[in-house]
């Protein structure tokens, strides 16, 4: 019933009917998930999670865009980036899926898999939904049960924030921004 009233409101309103909206809003931080298809670990290998971060990293950096935080996991990645223009960000990140599915299906030899489900994102509302929305990112591996320490999981900007920002720092934005049950609606990759 909730589904069937959800997708009438997209219809409504010219949505898609297969999945949210990416809202207009110009010059926003969003934080952006890609999920690999039906949840599979498809990145699970280290030297595959690293492949893949370094070209994520290398995609957003060709965009000029200002990336606060980023997280790979076996099947799926958050990234907190400054977005001029939704539309043509989506555009690259699907040509970035496509690329990375090519290379992944060639080196697991299954050619024509799917591999990325979809790009989801979420505008910031706030400096408190900013920084949660970081402490987030940063403690996705321990919540969904890789590692028990932040900095335990190397395919993350964690590392950059320590050497950066320092450890005094980081603890007082988990003390400030909890992390609390962000997610726990959507985030069950």
């Amino acid at each position: 019933e909730k589904q069937a009233a959800a997708i009438k409101e997209r219809v409504a309103h010219g949505f898609p009917l297969h999945s949210p909206p990416h809202v207009p809003e110009p010059d926003a931080y969003r934080i952006i998930t890609g999920a690999c298809f039906e949840h599979k670990p498809i990145l699970e290998a280290p030297a595959r999670m690293k492949w893949f971060e370094q070209q994520l990293l290398v995609h957003l950096q060709k965009q000029s865009l200002e990336v606060a935080a980023w997280v790979v996991l076996p099947n799926h990645y958050h990234i907190l980036v400054k977005i001029p223009e939704i539309k043509s960000f989506t555009k690259a990140q699907g040509q970035l899926h496509g690329r990375t599915s090519f290379e992944i299906n060639k080196e697991d030899d299954e050619q024509g898999r799917q591999v990325w489900f979809r790009c989801t994102d979420r505008v910031m509302r706030s400096e408190r939904h900013y920084f949660t929305t970081l402490n987030y990112i940063h403690n996705n591996p321990v919540k969904h049960g890789y590692v028990d320490k932040w900095g335990d999981w190397e395919y993350s900007s964690y590392d950059w924030y320590l050497e950066n920002k320092g450890r005094d720092w980081l603890v007082a934005l988990w003390q400030e921004y909890p992390v609390l049950n962000y997610g726990d609606q959507w985030d069950v990759l």
